[in-house]
C-alpha cells in the first residue's frame, strides 16, 4: 500500500497514538495524519502547535516517512481521499469503540464516499491509553511523573510547559497586568524553563519535572494547612528560582547565593528581600545559618522527592546520578551514600521535614526509600 491515514484531534498525542501510526507504517510506504480541527471542542494546543508535537514526537522515533495535514471544514474520510488516501487505520481498545468506529467507517463510505477504515488492536499496556486518560492525570503531586509514562517525550515537554505558564500567569495575575509588566513577565518565563535554567539539557533532576513536582507540593499543602496566601506567594517565587542557577562547583557563588541574586534582579516583585532570603535558606550545607520564618516549608517542599513512591524515586536517583555524570563511580558511591547516611539520620530522629504536614506524608517512606538506595551504591 503506497499511503495510509491516521486521524484524530490528538490532544495530546499518546503513546497509544504512536502504537498506531507505527502500525501504519508497517502496512505502507507513506502515513498521513490528519489532524481535525474541530471548532465544538476546546482543545488543549492549537492546531498548529498539535501539528509540531506530533512532528517531533515522530522524528524523535526516527520516522521519515510520517506528514502531518490540518483538516478544516471538511470530513476526515473525504479529506483523505483528496490526498490520495484511501484507507485510514483506526486502534479498538474496547467493544464500545467497535461499535462506534463501525458506525463511522459506514458513514464515511457508504455517505461521504471516502476512506475506507482498516482497525488495529493495540497491546494490553496500551488498551486504556487516550487523550483523555492523560488529560484526567493533571493535577495532583505526581501527575507529571504519571504523565509521562503515557505520552511521547515532545508531547510530555509541551503539556508540561503549558501547565507551568498556567501558574507562572496565576502568580503574577495576568488578568489584572498591564502589557508591560506581562511582557517583562514572559521573558522571565522564557529564561527560567529555557535551555539555561530548569529547560537546560544538562539538568536531569532539578529542572522542569522538579519545577512542577514542587509546586504542586506547595498548592497542596497550601490547601491542607491554610497558609495565608501571602506566605504561599513567597514559597512560590522562591521555588521558581531557587534552583535556577546551578553548577558543578567552581563558582565564586553557590548555586543559592546566585539564583537569589538572579531572584533580586528580575524585578517581578516589589519586594524581593523576602523570597530572596528563602532560596537563600535552601541551601543544605548552610542550614544552621540562614534564618527565615518559611524555611522549614521550603526545605520540605524540596525534599518532599525522598517520599515518593518506589518508582518516582528511582527516576529520581537515576537522574541525580546523571547530573553527577562526570564523578566517577566510586567517588559518586562514596559521596552520595554519606549525603544519604546524613539525610537518613536526620530523618530517623524526625528531623528531616521541619514542617509537621510534610513529615507525616513522607518520612516513614523517604527512610524506605534512602535505605534502599545506599544498599544498592554499597552493592554496586
Amino acid at each position: 500500500m503506497k499511503k495510509i491515514g491516521f486521524s484524530g484531534t490528538l490532544d495530546p498525542i499518546t503513546n497509544g497514538h504512536m502504537w498506531v501510526i507505527n502500525e501504519a507504517r508497517s502496512i505502507a510506504d507513506e502515513v498521513v495524519v490528519f489532524l481535525s480541527q474541530n471548532p465544538a471542542k476546546a482543545p488543549r494546543f492549537s492546531a498548529e502547535e498539535r501539528k509540531s508535537i506530533i512532528a517531533l514526537s515522530c522524528a524523535e522515533q526516527g520516522w521519515d516517512n510520517v506528514q502531518v495535514v490540518i483538516v478544516k471544514g471538511d470530513y476526515t474520510a473525504r479529506a483523505a481521499k483528496k490526498h490520495g488516501v484511501d484507507c485510514l487505520i483506526r486502534g479498538i481498545r474496547t467493544t464500545a469503540d467497535f461499535d462506534y468506529e463501525n458506525l463511522i467507517q459506514q458513514t464515511n463510505v457508504d455517505v461521504l464516499q471516502g476512506a475506507k477504515t482498516i482497525f488495529v488492536m493495540p497491546p494490553r499496556d496500551l488498551g486504556s491509553v487516550s487523550s483523555s486518560f492523560v488529560k484526567a492525570l493533571e493535577g495532583p503531586i505526581g501527575w507529571n511523573w504519571i504523565m509521562k509514562k503515557f505520552v511521547p517525550g515532545p508531547a510530555y515537554h509541551a503539556w508540561v510547559l503549558g501547565w507551568l505558564r498556567s501558574e507562572w500567569e496565576a502568580l503574577w495575575d495576568y488578568a489584572h497586568a498591564d502589557a508591560p509588566a506581562i511582557a517583562h513577565a514572559d521573558g522571565w518565563f522564557v529564561r527560567l524553563t529555557g535551555a539555561t535554567a530548569y529547560g537546560g539539557p544538562a539538568r536531569h533532576y532539578h529542572n522542569l519535572d522538579h519545577l512542577v513536582h514542587g509546586l504542586c507540593e506547595i498548592r497542596v499543602w497550601a490547601a491542607n494547612t491554610g497558609a495565608e496566601p501571602r506566605d504561599v506567594d513567597i514559597v512560590k517565587q522562591a521555588f521558581w528560582f531557587h534552583d535556577a542557577e546551578y553548577h558543578h562547583g567552581g563558582g565564586a557563588l553557590s548555586n543559592e547565593e546566585a539564583s537569589a541574586q538572579l531572584w533580586l534582579a528580575s524585578g517581578l516583585h516589589h519586594d524581593l528581600g523576602d523570597a530572596a532570603e528563602l532560596i537563600r535558606a535552601t541551601d543544605h550545607f548552610q542550614e544552621a545559618a540562614i534564618e527565615h520564618r518559611l524555611k522549614r516549608i521550603m526545605l520540605s517542599v524540596d525534599l518532599a522527592i525522598l517520599g515518593q513512591d518506589e518508582a518516582v524515586y528511582q527516576n529520581y536517583a537515576g537522574a541525580i546520578r546523571q547530573e553527577y555524570s562526570h564523578v566517577p563511580d566510586a567517588k559518586y558511591q562514596a559521596q552520595r551514600g554519606a549525603v544519604l547516611a546524613h539525610l537518613r539520620r536526620k530523618a530517623e530522629a524526625g528531623e528531616l521535614f521541619g514542617d509537621a504536614y510534610f513529615a507525616d506524608q513522607y518520612n516513614a517512606q523517604a527512610i524506605a526509600n534512602m535505605t534502599r538506595e545506599m544498599a544498592q551504591l554499597d552493592a554496586a
